[in-house]
């Protein structure tokens, strides 16, 4: 079921590329990318005792607000709204029983980002992300907040064109995940 819900969207992303204008590669004051990413690399609940309920998926639309950034054409400025969410479930026993915890990871923020083309059809970025974690478990009818609050993130990144359109992306940084995989979609 998974596979072909992962095809699915694979083959609406791929449609919809052929669909839109064509445009540079690069990224131009006025461009917008919409980012699909999934995680490798939890920043939230890993090793004994977790499972994956929802992996790490995020999404974010990246709007090119200046180009020619420090006189160069090659450099551009973007900011992009983020979000990403995860879920776990831990099980632990304490004498008294099995239980099982589902936490979930919710973030929000803005993604500040210098980009710089370092080769055709390459966008690379580094930048700074502002925003509020959301950390939560439920545990036998009780729901508990913890973790919670604001946050500074450094992120470093690519996005490497097929088309006009299409790019697969790879961000490292901070967000609901520490190495995020996915497609990237220019409108």
């Amino acid at each position: 079921m998974k596979l072909k819900i992962k095809l699915a969207l694979l083959f609406i992303f791929i449609a919809a590329s052929t669909q839109l204008k064509a445009q540079s590669s690069t990224f131009l004051k006025g461009d917008k990318v919409l980012n699909f990413g999934v995680g490798l690399a939890s920043t939230g609940y890993s090793g004994n005792g977790y499972s994956t309920t929802v992996p790490p998926l995020s999404v974010s639309m990246e709007f090119a607000v200046k180009d020619n950034l420090f006189n160069d054409s090659k450099c551009g400025l973007g900011v992009a709204p983020y979000i990403g969410y995860a879920s776990y479930n831990y099980g632990y026993n304490f004498g008294f029983g099995a239980t099982k915890t589902k936490l979930t990871d919710l973030v929000i923020g803005v993604n500040g980002n210098v980009h710089y083309e370092l080769a055709k059809k390459l966008d690379t970025y580094a930048g700074l992300m502002l925003g509020y974690e959301n950390v939560s478990w439920k545990d036998s009818g009780f729901n508990y907040v913890a973790g919670s609050g604001m946050f500074v993130g450094l992120n470093i990144g690519g996005r490497y064109y097929f088309n006009d359109n299409l790019a697969a992306m790879m961000e490292l940084g901070y967000g609901v995940t520490y190495l995020n995989l996915g497609l990237a979609l220019k409108l």
